[in-house]
């Protein structure tokens, strides 16, 4: 594993890092075993970056994770988000009717407690407010993450899906370590205004879904998705917008195979090739996609090999969206 530094921290973390939201939240069946295998395995590649929400599963991803975290504590640099909170105890994904957004001092004293109870630890390396809230000023609501900082509750303070106005507000009451948004070679938002501004600060960027939530790995099946996975609400998955991403897929997976790669090693490399102050946190319960993904570190990018992969995303451009529309309402705020 090659290794990256998280912001102005000195905190040296894998390249990829492990997005865990998917063992028991959002991507159809899950299994507890091969969940608890793919952390484990993370250790042995050298993967010590692990990404969680105590809103995925009501919590119960974090207490999932907390089963090999908790007697590796020294080897693991945990992440985790607060601020959504479910309707009802629904399962609801972020985002949705059946979630809303709370980032004020008060809840935040209240979810940072139940994070660390459920993760079974004492202190949580990096802390993220889920989104901004648009009822709560930013100021404040860093305010009260600072002081969890001082409390020795939370190491490094992080935002997910910020604008650059919030950033510069939120640094300045407090450094930033992280930005996490979402980046692939399907979403390229943050290249405009927000990575910028992160490089300026010296915010790192965590790409969360940088595999473009499995549509690019050209081993997706959209018409086989099941009945609870999440992606089946987003417009990149639905017909309208199915058979150009299908294409778009095949055309990638036939770059990859004259790379003698898979496609989604590829999207990774590409994703590590936009800087070294990037750590991509690709999704996985499955040990076999842990290694694949692993394995991107290794893959150099030449200059041919990033036009080639321009002129393809230039030919399927009817991509769609990434949210809809409620949950786009929550994004860079």
């Amino acid at each position: 594993m090659k290794y990256r530094y998280l912001g102005k921290t000195g905190e040296k973390l894998s390249a990829i890092g492990l997005g865990c939201m998917g063992m028991n939240h959002g991507y159809g069946t899950f299994n507890d075993d091969e969940s608890v295998a793919t952390l484990n395995l993370s250790l042995d590649l050298g993967i010590n970056f692990w990404d969680t929400a105590d809103v995925y599963a009501n919590g119960r991803n974090e207490e999932l994770i907390a089963k090999v975290l908790a007697p590796n504590r020294d080897k693991v640099f945990i992440a985790t988000k607060f601020g959504f909170r479910q309707k009802e105890d629904s399962n609801a994904f972020p985002g949705s009717a059946g979630s809303y957004f709370d980032g004020s001092p008060a809840y935040i004293k209240i979810a940072v407690e139940k994070s660390l109870k459920r993760l079974n630890i004492d202190t949580i390396d990096l802390y993220y407010a889920h989104r901004i809230d648009p009822d709560v000023p930013v100021e404040d609501m860093v305010g009260a993450m600072a002081e969890l900082v001082k409390e020795g509750k939370v190491r490094y303070l992080g935002l997910s899906e910020a604008s650059p106005a919030s950033i510069r507000k939120a640094h300045a009451i407090h450094p930033i370590a992280a930005l996490q948004s979402e980046y692939s070679l399907l979403t390229r938002d943050v290249e405009a205004q927000i990575l910028p501004v992160c490089r300026e600060l010296g915010i790192s960027l965590i790409p969360f879904s940088p595999l473009s939530r499995g549509l690019i790995t050209n081993t997706l099946n959209i018409d086989e998705l099941e009945s609870n996975d999440f992606r089946k609400t987003l417009p990149r998955f639905t017909d309208a917008y199915k058979e150009n991403n299908q294409q778009l897929a095949k055309a990638f997976a036939d770059v990859a195979l004259h790379k003698n790669c898979t496609p989604a090693q590829l999207a990774l490399a590409w994703v590590l090739a936009q800087g070294e102050d990037i750590i991509p946190i690709p999704g996985t319960k499955k040990t076999k996609y842990l290694r694949e993904n692993a394995a991107s570190v290794d893959i150099e990018l030449f200059p041919a090999d990033l036009n080639d992969i321009k002129n393809i995303i230039n030919k399927y451009p009817n991509t769609g969206m990434r949210y809809g529309e409620g949950a786009l309402k929550l994004v860079n705020n």
